[in-house]
């Protein structure tokens, strides 16, 4: 796939990876985001002065070391790579 293919797929609730990748076990996810979250006397949010808001959605990434980085951004490379697939669980 391309990225813009691997992007729909993503869209459709579909895990995706380069072939490429160096890491084994990484992948992207996209996170729909939340609209109207209460943000609790504890959280950065609340200390920051936000009671309430939304969570944008955003595609968070599956590392190596198996923890979730939320935010995930594509380089140049990412964008123009056509080794994009489907993880399958």
């Amino acid at each position: 796939m391309n990225f813009g293919e691997a992007i729909e797929a993503l869209k459709l609730g579909k895990k995706v990876a380069r072939k490429g990748w160096n890491g084994k076990g990484m992948w992207l996810i996209l996170v729909p985001g939340s609209i109207d979250v209460n943000f609790g006397d504890g959280s950065v949010y609340y200390k920051a002065g936000l009671s309430q808001g939304t969570i944008n959605p955003h595609i968070d990434m599956k590392t190596a070391t198996g923890e979730m980085q939320p935010g995930w951004l594509a380089s140049q490379t990412d964008m123009l790579a056509e080794d994009w697939v489907e993880v399958v669980p």
